[in-house]
């Protein structure tokens, strides 16, 4: 309740209990003039007197009901004053506190205010600073910009008057060129007409000339460089190489396109061939390989070129001679689970060779794959032996050269593992074997070694180097590989032929098994520049024209002998 209702309060309570005894006042007056009626016969007098006293008694009590309640309502209007009073110094307070943090608020904004307002007069300041400086440097880029316009006029109209004196140069100058072609025309009819030669053909003569001194002193620099790189790189050459070959032991394996097959006797034969052939039939049919059965006692040979479907032949035909029980059905389920051991044999074979090589986490889908190479020759070399052989090789020469053997060894382990799909994918073994590694996970560096191991590829890594070099180890060591009598007949006659081809030569040598060729030469046709580039070129040609194992050798021999007789 506020304080000015306070007051109000009082009042109201006062009226209220002055109605409550005017109200009581009236109600005894009533009473006596009801009372008065019903007595007004028996005791007028008595009555009077009764009701004057009673009136007395009654008014005296509520004269003093009347005079508590003033008292009460007077207490109770005093409790009110004090309170009115306090709530007023409470008031007063409050009204004084707000006023204080009023003065204070109003202070601190002021102040806050008078920073601003400072702030911003320094901000301005700089501003108008800035302004200043732009405007200075606007005036002296303005000047700058004048002075450039004024050179460039200057540049300009000295160059108007250059381009008009070139003009005139330009005019004298066609005019003489056409005097110099006129006498350049008039020169090479006088010299065509003395030499007896046309244009063409003394430009082919120049050029040819030309072309053979710069040849020449092409080969001169490259003689130079070569003798250079090999001072220096011959011998650690010859060391990495050498050691690497003579610290690998391997075996010298040849294979054949045919596979014996012992039988415990000459009886056999008539059941492997069956009623009318039948069974031999059958064989052929389902194993793809053909049976020869001939004179040769106690024995069959199995032909095929596909050595893993020789292999496989081979066994069911073991199976079903130690069986004895030879029939079509019989040969069909034989045959099935000679399969099963045949892809068991080449897996094994692949972890074993992964375990001499090192290399234990090849996908399983390349280490079945690298299985059938077991079975696969190339020159009568046995692939997976000679990938195992080139493992070491390269592993070796990377050791020596600081390079990560284990990398090096990997790609030279996978470098032919396209041999074992060439039938099935197209494209040379080299592209098929990278893309088989790229798709199962191979790095890139193991998957540019097998395809740039034959030059498919430029080769870009060292460790593609390392590659070529184990594999030309490995297939060029003597015994290493074969060939048929006749090839080798051929690319001999071959190399002598291109090496004949050359002018000058006089002889011509096949030496080391086709491995070098020695090429003698005239001394008076042939100089030692020329006999550089004799080397280089028969080298080229037989690259491109021959298919060899390893590497061949081109020497060029040119022997110059003077003779006096003394008399």
């Amino acid at each position: 309740m506020s304080l000015a209702a306070m007051p109000v309060a009082a009042s109201v309570g006062l009226v209220l209990i002055g109605l409550l005894i005017v109200g009581l006042l009236a109600w005894i007056g009533f009473t006596l003039s009801r009372r008065k009626e019903a007595d007004a016969s028996a005791a007028v007098h008595a009555a009077e007197a009764t009701a004057k006293l009673e009136a007395a008694n009654i008014t005296a009590g509520a004269k003093a009901s009347a005079e508590l309640v003033r008292r009460q309502a007077e207490e109770e209007a005093a409790v009110l004053r004090v309170r009115a009073e306090a709530a007023e110094q409470r008031a007063e307070e409050i009204r004084r506190g707000a006023e204080d943090r009023a003065s204070e608020v109003r202070r601190e904004a002021e102040q806050r205010a008078s920073d601003v307002r400072r702030e911003a007069e320094l901000e301005a300041q700089s501003i108008r600073d800035d302004l200043r400086e732009q405007r200075l440097e606007m005036e002296r880029r303005e000047h700058r910009l004048t002075e450039r316009e004024e050179r460039l006029d200057e540049q300009h109209r000295s160059i108007e008057e250059r381009q008009n004196e070139l003009s005139v140069q330009l005019a004298e100058l066609d005019q003489r060129k056409q005097e110099i072609r006129d006498l350049e025309d008039e020169r090479r009819r006088i010299l065509e007409g003395v030499a007896n030669l046309t244009t063409e053909q003394a430009k082919a003569e120049l050029v040819a000339a030309i072309e053979a001194e710069a040849k020449r002193h092409a080969h001169t620099i490259v003689r130079d460089i070569e003798r250079q790189a090999q001072d220096e790189g011959e011998v650690k050459a010859r060391k990495i190489i050498t050691g690497a070959v003579q610290r690998l032991a391997s075996e010298q394996t040849s294979e054949s396109v045919v596979s014996v097959v012992h039988l415990p006797s000459d009886d056999m034969k008539g059941r492997i061939i069956g009623r009318e052939g039948r069974n031999i039939r059958s064989f052929e049919q389902t194993t793809g390989v053909n049976l020869i059965i001939d004179d040769t006692p106690e024995a069959v040979l199995l032909s095929c070129f596909d050595p893993v479907r020789r292999e496989t032949a081979r066994l069911t035909l073991d199976s079903l001679v130690l069986d004895g029980r030879i029939h079509p059905s019989r040969i069909e389920e034989i045959y099935e689970r000679s399969k099963g051991e045949v892809a068991e044999l080449c897996e094994r074979a692949a972890e074993d060779a992964m375990a001499e090589v090192g290399i234990t986490d090849l996908h399983p889908e390349l280490i079945r794959t690298m299985g059938l190479l077991r079975y696969r020759t190339s020159y009568g070399q046995n692939v997976l032996k000679h990938l195992v052989e080139s493992a070491h090789i390269a592993g070796m020469m990377a050791a020596e050269l600081g390079l990560d053997a284990k990398r090096c060894k990997r790609g030279a382990f996978l470098h032919d593992i396209g041999k074992a799909l060439t039938h099935e994918s197209e494209g040379s073994h080299a592209i098929v074997g990278a893309e088989l590694a790229r798709k199962y996970g191979e790095d890139d560096d193991v998957v540019h070694c097998i395809e740039a191991h034959h030059n498919e590829v430029e080769v870009r890594t060292v460790e593609a180097v390392l590659t070529q070099a184990a594999d030309a180890v490995s297939g060029g060591r003597p015994g290493a590989r074969r060939e048929s009598l006749e090839a080798y007949v051929q690319r001999l006659e071959r190399l002598e032929e291109i090496a004949m081809h050359h002018d000058g030569v006089e002889k011509v040598f096949a030496m080391q098994a086709g491995r070098e060729i020695r090429v003698m030469v005239l001394p008076d046709a042939v100089d030692d520049i020329a006999a550089q580039v004799m080397a280089r070129d028969i080298a080229k040609q037989v690259e491109e024209e021959l298919t060899y194992p390893g590497q061949i050798r081109v020497t060029v021999v040119r022997e110059s002998r003077a003779t006096e007789v003394a008399k």
